[in-house]
């Protein structure tokens, strides 16, 4: 009997134990509404280029004999930026204008025979249409060797010379770029379920890891109508006002404004449940309320309705947090 009831004992405190830890109030912390102003954002990654640009590639594989030393200078539109070995494409076109020549003597002496009445016309045609193909290929031959004295197509400044000579430029490769220094834009992709959001003369907000304390500024100039079905964006240009800093092919964070409200109710957004309610600290329980939020800002909430601002939300909230839960606030 006197071991039962020992071990009675044991099994109560052990029971109340487990019932007093089960029931400890759970440690939270608590945030007080405050007043302040919040935007609607629509987030983006961009980079900065020039407004007016081209990249010229090469359309022939061949290797690079020469080039100017002329990057971050100014040249016109057809000045020759950099040369292919042309020395096989040479001798073909020597070869096809050699055969020109010939046949324009052919021509020359059918015409004379013809005109004297001792040849034929039948000859004299022959001899023009032959004559009429070998032209037409050197006159192909020509336009293919043009293609191993690469130009710019504009007039500008070469803002990037990827040519190194030895090397050989395959077909597609950038071999140097040529624009304008300003003014300067950012091309940027935003997701497709933020771009009815979007509209041209927008203004953004911008931070660049050049410049970590600076926030810079564009303005929504374009939103290309088609968008890419695979990636799911639109891709939309932003004009830099001319005194901006930032260099060309700099990356930049783009936050476009789309709405900003003042003097609004905020709370954290870590306060926040997924179905739109808040849990209010009263005394040591955690009440579960329904709040009716609006702008959504990186850290905090605003809150229309349901709130008031002397209240004190659980944020952020734990897991298994349920209405009626013994809390126990750490901050206060």
């Amino acid at each position: 009997m006197r071991k039962l009831i020992i071990a009675v004992v044991v099994l109560v405190a052990a029971g109340g134990g487990y019932f007093l830890f089960a029931n400890r109030p759970m440690p939270v912390s608590v945030a007080q509404p405050v007043r302040g102003d919040i935007a609607h954002i629509v987030y983006a990654s961009g980079v900065v280029e020039a407004a007016i640009s081209a990249d010229v590639t090469s359309i022939v594989a061949q290797r690079i004999v020469a080039h100017c030393t002329c990057e971050g200078e100014t040249v016109a539109a057809g000045d020759v930026i950099v040369e292919l070995d042309d020395s096989e494409t040479r001798a073909r076109l020597r070869e096809l204008e050699a055969r020109a020549g010939l046949l324009t003597q052919q021509v020359e002496r059918a015409t004379n025979l013809l005109e004297r009445g001792v040849g034929s016309r039948q000859e004299f045609d022959r001899a023009a249409s032959e004559l009429a193909g070998a032209e037409a290929a050197v006159a192909a031959q020509r336009e293919v060797l043009s293609r191993y004295r690469i130009t710019a197509p504009i007039g500008g400044q070469i803002l990037r010379l990827d040519a190194d000579v030895g090397e050989v430029a395959q077909s597609g490769d950038v071999l140097f770029t040529v624009g304008q220094p300003r003014p300067l834009e950012i091309t940027a992709e935003i997701n497709e379920e933020d771009i009815p959001l979007i509209e041209v003369g927008q203004q953004a907000l911008l931070r660049a890891d050049a410049f970590p304390d600076r926030v810079l500024d564009a303005t929504l100039s374009s939103i290309t109508p088609k968008g890419d079905s695979v990636l799911k964006t639109y891709r939309v240009r932003l004009a830099l006002p001319e005194d901006t800093p930032l260099f060309i092919g700099m990356s930049v964070d783009v936050n476009l404004v789309i709405e900003n409200r003042e003097d609004r109710l905020l709370i954290p957004s870590t306060a926040l449940t997924d179905a739109g309610t808040v849990f209010v600290l009263d005394g040591r329980e955690a009440l579960e309320t329904s709040v009716e939020p609006g702008l959504r800002g990186i850290a905090s909430v605003e809150v229309i309705s349901g709130l008031d601002d002397e209240a004190q939300v659980i944020a952020p909230i734990p897991e298994g947090m349920v209405d009626g839960a013994s809390v126990r606030a750490t901050n206060l």
